[in-house]
This record gives C-alpha cells, structure tokens and sequence, in this order.
C-alpha cells in the first residue's frame, strides 16, 4: 500500500505556500496602484547567510534580538522577504510623512513615504494569513530585513525589509523563544 508521510512532503508544502504567499503580498491593494514592493523568497543557503549576517549585527552591536533571531530561523524551512522602496505617490496635499507634500518630501529621499510603509504592511498581513490559511508556523522579523539590507540582496533602492520564516512542525519555534 502505497503512502507518503508528512515528514516527506513537508518541505514541497511550505515552499508551495510560500510561492502563494508571495502573490498574496504582490497583489495587495496599493496607495495608487503604484507598486514599490520587492518581494523574494529564501532556502537553506541563504537562511544560513542571513543568519551569518544577524550574528555578525548582533555581536558588533552587542543586540541579543539579533543573535536570538539569528538562530531562529536556521529552524526554517523557506523564508519570504518583503521590501519597499521609498517613493512618493504624487500627492499635493497629504503631510503624514512630516512634510507639507510630496514634493517637499522628495528634498528628503531617505525619509519614508507613509504609503510605502502602509502598502509594505498590508502586504506582509496578506502573505502572513495565507501561511495562516494553511496553518504554517511564522513570526514578521525587522532583525531579518535589517540583515537583508546590510548583505544587499533586495537592492540598493529597498530601503525597508521584512523577513517572514515558515516552518511546519509540532510546535511553533519563532515563538516562546529564550
């Protein structure tokens, strides 16, 4: 009788809702419609980069966050990166960045955009409940994304990152952490 267990599909699993997760944050409603997201996905070798990369901030910067997360999520089976660019939207009149509009903004190019930072959020909540959906084990990490801009694997122009682990097994490991 043939059969396969949940031990050998696992792996095929997570990166199938993964790639759904992707899509999930790609087609997130957007300020405008404009899109300013990059959007990846991470296996074993370059979880284990990260991970390197995490340490090495953790260390020099004496952070147990990221030392603690670092270790983490060498638990993952994938991971999915969300990014932003900075970019305004063209508004005359809006002033939640701070500025009187996105002209003055633009003076100020490494000063997020509102809209970006809320379009980056809504989609890591849409990727997020598709791992829900499917019941898949994940925590959001800032320490992840803060790691991914200092190797530049999104880009110089992603200036805000993201990193969202899975993992599918008896407990939850990217919480209850030490």
């Amino acid at each position: 009788m043939p059969f396969r267990s949940e031990e050998s599909i696992r792996t095929e699993t997570l990166i199938a809702v993964a790639k759904q997760m992707l899509i999930a944050a790609r087609t997130a409603p957007k300020a405008r419609g404009i899109d300013n997201l990059e959007i990846s996905m991470v296996e074993s070798q370059g979880i284990e980069m990260i991970s390197h990369k995490m340490k090495e901030i953790g260390q020099e910067s004496n952070n147990s966050t990221f030392l603690r997360d670092a270790e983490n999520i060498l638990q993952a089976t994938v991971m999915i990166l969300i990014g932003t660019k900075i970019s305004t939207i063209g508004l005359n009149k809006c002033g939640h960045c701070g500025f009187k509009n996105c002209d003055e903004k633009e003076k100020h190019p490494d000063v997020p955009c509102t809209f970006n930072t809320g379009d980056l959020g809504i989609a890591i909540g849409s990727a997020v409940s598709v791992a829900m959906d499917h019941r898949v084990d994940n925590r959001v990490m800032y320490s992840v994304g803060h790691a991914v801009m200092e190797l530049g694997l999104m880009g110089k122009d992603v200036k805000i990152v993201y990193g969202i682990p899975l993992s599918a097994t008896a407990k939850n490991p990217f919480f209850d952490r030490k």
